[in-house]
């Protein structure tokens, strides 16, 4: 099977399974969450050793895979995670170093990659915060299953939809206008006209989203200047999600992060953009009146 055979397979049974478990929400979303989180994490601590870093494995990949879940418990107001003990993570991290790397393990550099590895994948639990955003069905909610099922799914998709459409504009856009390169000591075949095109597809297709999807299914409308806004900081945030991920491979010697996804290399490579995407939707949909974001 060929590799475009591949990806094809993989996105035809992946796409709908994805859309079925962020639609149903709760706990099977988290887990798929932890799931994805945890081999991301294992792939750049895979990575780090070819750095000469080694990482502490076993203990910062079950914290990635934790974060979703803890997330999840914050939306049941079963459990939220104290400020404090979140503040011990780096310490204890670095008082597990003692023992388990010592001074020839590169301790501090153990520990921080460790850590970034959790904060890095860490950052799909907005995915699952974004299920459950107030704003959907039009009202704060006062429950866990307050949210409209469909209406969750919507806002999740927005963020998930303009990742694309910034992909899909850089693509064509570079392979009909770039002739100028945009960094290409990380990059080398991104153009300025790429990340130009991926800017305005982003943007139209905020705006058209927001019109005919979410407002219909979630109550949350956007100021057309709002959209096209929203749509460029996502773009922005794709590409430089891509780039970063682009600039960690580089520096450690690998092509691809690893390649458990048929045709499409790893969790890294495939969730680049999402890692900072996500966040970045999540707080802009957060502060929504410096957008113009709300409820009709």
């Amino acid at each position: 099977m060929s590799e475009l055979a591949r990806r094809v397979a993989f996105a035809v049974v992946a796409a709908p399974a994805a859309i079925a478990l962020i639609y149903v929400g709760g706990l099977p979303l988290a887990l798929l969450l932890a799931v994805v989180a945890g081999l991301g994490a294992w792939e750049l601590y895979r990575m780090a050793r070819n750095a000469g870093i080694d990482a502490l494995d076993a203990v910062g990949i079950p914290l990635a895979a934790l974060v979703p879940l803890l997330v999840h418990a914050h939306y049941l107001r079963v459990y939220t995670l104290p400020f404090a003990l979140m503040a011990l993570v780096p310490i204890a991290l670095l008082a597990v170093a003692i023992f388990a790397r010592g001074v020839a393990g590169k301790p501090l550099a153990s520990v921080a990659v460790t850590l970034f590895g959790v904060m890095y994948v860490g950052t799909l639990g907005f995915g699952y915060a974004l299920r459950y955003f107030p704003y959907a069905s039009g009202r704060h909610p006062t429950g866990f299953d307050a949210v409209d099922p469909a209406a969750g799914t919507a806002v999740v998709a927005l963020p998930v939809l303009l990742t694309w459409a910034s992909d899909t504009g850089a693509y064509f856009a570079g392979r009909a206008f770039g002739r100028r390169k945009l960094i290409p000591s990380v990059s080398p075949g991104k153009t300025v006209a790429g990340a130009i095109g991926g800017l305005l597809l982003s943007m139209i297709v905020c705006w058209a989203y927001t019109r005919w999807v979410l407002l219909p299914l979630a109550s949350l409308t956007m100021t057309v200047v709002a959209a096209l806004a929203f749509g460029a900081i996502i773009s922005v945030a794709a590409q430089l999600g891509d780039l970063a991920e682009s600039l960690v491979k580089r520096d450690v010697g690998v092509k691809d992060s690893s390649h458990i996804i048929p045709g499409h290399g790893g969790i890294l490579d495939r969730f680049d953009s999402l890692f900072f995407v996500l966040p970045v939707a999540w707080l802009l949909l957060l502060h929504g009146r410096l957008l113009h974001v709300g409820t009709p």
